[in-house]
Formats: C-alpha cells, structure tokens, sequence
C-alpha cells in the first residue's frame, strides 16, 4: 500500500494522511494548522494534485485556519475510483464529486467549514458545493474557471455543429476538452515521446505567464471562428496530440533553471504521480461534462444562484477567464449574488496560487475575514 506524500517534499508546516470510508474512496491529503481552528477546504484542479496548494497553506495556517486539502478522485495517492476508460465514468460526474466532499468532512468531523476554495476543474466542484449546500460551504472562491450557474432545462445542441466548423478552419482544429475525452488521450500523455516529466513542463510552461502569447481578451461567442483565436492548449491543431502541442513550446533549458514557481524538484512531484497513476482519472471528470453524463441532475437546479459570499482570484493572463465566451458576465450578474470581488492579479497565468502565491494569500485572507 503507497504511503502518504513523504514531508521531503513538503513544507515544514503541512503534513501528509490518509481518511478512510469516503463514499468508496481512501481520500489522501494534505493538511496543516491545528485541527482546532476553522475550516479552510482547497480543492485543485487538472492536471494537479493537493500539492499545488503547497505554497498557500502554510501561511493559511499561520493566520489561524485548519487548512485541508485532498487529493481528488482520480488523483495522486487517492484510492477507490476506477481508472478503466471503460469503467464507472460516472462517479466521476459533479454531483458525486460533491459528495466526496461533503463525505470527506464528515468523516474529519467537520459539520462546516469557514471557505472552500476551488482552482480550475476544482473551481467547478466548489461552486456546487456551495451552490448546494451553503450550510456546509459558508465561503466559496473559484480560482481561473468562472461558473455561471446551472445548466438550462432546455440543452443547446451545439457540440457536434461546434466540431464540424472547428474541422473545416483553414487550419482545422480541435476543442481541448473534447480530445480529452477520447479513448487516446491517456496513452497520448502518459507514453508520449518526450515522457511525462517533459510533458508537463511544456503544459505548465504554455498556460503560464511565462509564454509570453499568453494575452487574453473576451471573445465574441460559441463559433469556430472566435474560439480559434485561443492558444493551442485550447483549441488544438486537429492532428495533434496535447503532448505534440505543448512540445513545440517548451521552455529553453536557462528558462527552466529560471522558474522559481515551479522548480525542478517540486515539478518532480507531479511528474512521479503521473508516471505512476497516468491521466485517466483527471480526463474521467472532462468526459462527464462534454457527454453530458450528470448533467440532468444538476438541471433541476437551473436559475438557483450562488448566495454565500463568493470570490473569483485569476491570473491577468489567464485564458481560462474567457475560454467559455460569457461565463465570467454571467457570474457577475446572476450566478453569484454576494460576489465580493473579482482580482486579476498582474503577470500571473493560469496557476495563480502556484505564480502569486503571496497575492493569493492576501485576497484569500481579507475575504475570509470578511
């Protein structure tokens, strides 16, 4: 049986375990703060793991919280999900990964916490729990994915429309999410040419502030034409691979000696896990989304908006803010109604706890101090 995430590679503060019984999952995670103190649930995103909390959590800590921070299903050193392509997609569907959260407090005696604080994927995760359970979750910050709200009872059918004029650019492409989707994303990734070390240092590299054409600005709506203006991250060459995609902007060696926000030693963490567990359990969650799979059940709660005090913290060159033309309009005006402040923190790219962790951890405390 793996052991929990050796203090090695931890700072001094956070500690690493394990929490068993948790709707089917052996949760790992990483903590730091006396257990005593209020609550602070950080949920992380793709392709991270409860690591990439690393830099926040210990000053978290030292201002007065009990900081949690769980490897999700389908990640790291977390047991019990099913990582077959063929297996049970569908418990890796928001609502049930709600439920892990909900199960993984419960099963740390926690009948609430102060905030839970979600990036990218995890950003999704945390505002449903929110959205659902606002007794539970009393603060929410969404970190680099607006949410803006629960999907309409009647669906536009404009995925398979979507694909086909992607497909017919002059330079034909691809959505991200979708290829992620597919049966040889996995393999893609975890045998690619470079090795998966190399991999994510292209991928951390391409989302970052660090590619100098990260330059984001809104776009015009849900057409070919308009969402072909986003980096190749997003919107692949339709031949490509991601590990192809990301490899043709790796950084230079003295680039790579140079981040500071994401050293060797520490990319080495990330790079371990995946070698070991691969990318399916991540890509389960973008393929509940684009099939729809759970996708009814959240219906019900169409028009119910976010009402506890809310936050969104992204990086100013971060495409993730527009990726879904409108989501972050949307959130302003209707899917969250005590949204308390919406920071673009300067020179920071798409993982902004990880490349501002100083600024995060200043807009995170004077929220949760309210």
């Amino acid at each position: 049986m793996i052991a929990p995430l050796g203090q090695d590679v931890l700072p001094a503060e956070v500690r690493a375990r394990f929490v068993d019984g948790v709707n089917g999952l052996r949760v790992h995670l990483l903590e730091a703060g006396d257990p005593g103190n209020p609550c602070i649930l950080l949920l992380h995103g793709f392709p991270e793991l409860a690591y990439s909390w690393r830099k926040v959590m210990p000053a978290l800590a030292g201002a007065g919280y009990h900081v949690i921070a769980p490897d999700q299903r389908g990640y790291g050193r977390t047991t019990g999900w099913d990582a077959d392509y063929d297996g049970d997609v569908g418990s890796f569907r928001i609502m049930n990964l709600v439920r892990d959260t909900v199960g993984l407090l419960a099963a740390m005696d926690r009948p609430f916490v102060t905030a839970v604080v979600g990036h990218d994927f995890g950003a999704s995760v945390a505002a449903w729990c929110a959205l659902l359970r606002p007794d539970v979750f009393h603060r929410v910050v969404l970190m680099s994915a607006p949410f803006s709200g629960p999907p309409g009872l009647v669906q536009e059918a404009r995925s398979a429309d979507i694909h086909r004029a992607l497909a017919a650019l002059p330079r034909p492409r691809k959505h991200y999410q979708w290829y992620y989707g597919t049966r040889e994303a996995n393999g893609d990734m975890t045998r690619c040419r470079q090795g998966v070390h190399a991999f994510l240092r292209g991928y951390y590299h391409h989302k970052s502030a660090d590619w100098p054409g990260n330059r984001p600005f809104r776009l015009e709506g849900w057409t070919a034409g308009e969402l072909a203006r986003m980096p190749t991250y997003y919107v692949m060459d339709r031949d490509q691979d991601m590990a192809q995609t990301v490899a043709r902007e790796m950084p230079r060696p003295e680039a790579v000696a140079a981040c500071d926000w994401l050293p060797e030693r520490e990319l080495l963490v990330y790079s371990g896990e995946y070698q070991r567990i691969g990318f399916q359990g991540g890509l389960q969650w973008y393929r509940c989304r684009t099939q729809g799979i759970g996708s009814a059940e959240l219906q019900v709660f169409h028009g119910r908006p976010i009402g506890v005090p809310s936050m969104f913290i992204a990086g100013s060159r971060d495409w993730g803010i527009y990726q879904t033309p409108g989501a972050i309009e949307r959130m302003r005006a209707s899917a969250c109604t005590d949204l308390r402040g919406c920071h673009l923190l300067d020179d920071a790219g798409h993982w902004v706890q990880q490349e501002k962790p100083i600024e995060v951890i200043a807009s995170l405390l004077t929220f949760f101090r309210g």
